[in-house]
């Protein structure tokens, strides 16, 4: 069987270090920024096709380099969108998106749905087609949400995720029985692309939407923030507090700095549990 591979990050790798134990892999495509990717496809002789796939791009590459189209190609956690340049080659294109279809479509939608206080989240593997993850679905798993999950735990569930439904995939395409079912558009929601500039801390939140805005994008990745005056201050952990104040004090004022900061919201008050940098708040310092 004749695969083609497009993916991205360390989930990517992970995909593909599965993939290449028994199968034939044509191609991969992945970003410039995903040097480990690059690096295991040159080192195991994978043709590696690097940057933006669009616009005839991939194809040109694939034909200067006279690789044979695949049978069945795979998008796993990847980038970019695939044009009609690609999608007209007429080989079918599975995607593994990380939400329950048609349920947050669009990008990082594991961190949206931690930010959304949603109960559960998921997998799920669909035909591409011209949309943004509109395709058919074809498998979906689901994964629950817990109190204390954050965006990179709910991410290594994905990693262990991954390689059984790529397994089921391919299994039912050898067999001919992949057979999809169309997305309920009346149900469709859709979220757009995080930059860690996305991160900042509100204090006029209510503090439960702080604490999920915190967990969602803590450790290791680029952390939801705020400023004590010039100074960033990023944020890993809180939790709720019983200290009390007083309801005209301003929202992200430190209330006490004996232990863990704590810091006034409008319905209730939060405890800094983990600062990333070591960073050491004082009483009665303001955040914005």
């Amino acid at each position: 069987m004749r695969l083609g591979i497009f993916c991205s990050g360390g989930l990517g790798l992970s995909c593909l270090q599965h993939l290449r134990a028994d199968r034939s892999l044509q191609f991969v495509a992945t970003d410039s920024r995903s040097e480990p990717i690059i690096e295991y496809a040159q080192e195991n002789r994978i043709p590696v096709f690097r940057g933006n796939p669009r616009e005839g791009r991939l194809r040109s590459f694939l034909a200067q380099n006279r690789i044979d189209l695949p049978e069945l190609c795979l998008s796993l956690n990847y980038l970019f969108l695939l044009d009609s340049s690609f999608l007209e080659c007429g080989v079918p294109v599975v995607n593994f998106h990380g939400s329950l279809l048609p349920k947050y479509r669009g990008r990082t939608p594991h961190v949206w749905a931690i930010i959304n206080n949603e109960k559960e989240t998921g997998v799920t593997a669909h035909f591409v087609d011209a949309g943004c993850d509109t395709g058919d679905v074809l498998l979906q798993e689901v994964v629950p949400i817990g109190s204390q999950d954050t965006g990179a735990s709910i991410l290594s569930r994905y990693n262990a995720l991954y390689p059984e439904m790529i397994d089921s995939i391919l299994k039912d395409w050898q067999a001919g029985t992949l057979v999809g079912r169309p997305q309920d558009e009346s149900k469709a929601t859709y979220f757009g692309k995080r930059t860690p500039d996305d991160g900042q801390i509100h204090w006029d939140w209510c503090r439960e939407r702080i604490e999920n805005w915190v967990r969602a994008q803590s450790d290791p990745y680029p952390g939801a923030f705020c400023f004590r005056g010039e100074e960033k201050i990023i944020v890993d952990r809180v939790r709720f507090s019983d200290l009390g104040f007083r309801e005209e004090q301003p929202n992200g004022l430190v209330l006490s700095a004996e232990g863990p900061p704590v810091v006034k919201t409008p319905n209730g008050a939060l405890e800094l549990t983990t600062l990333r940098g070591g960073v050491l708040l004082s009483q009665g310092d303001i955040l914005v």
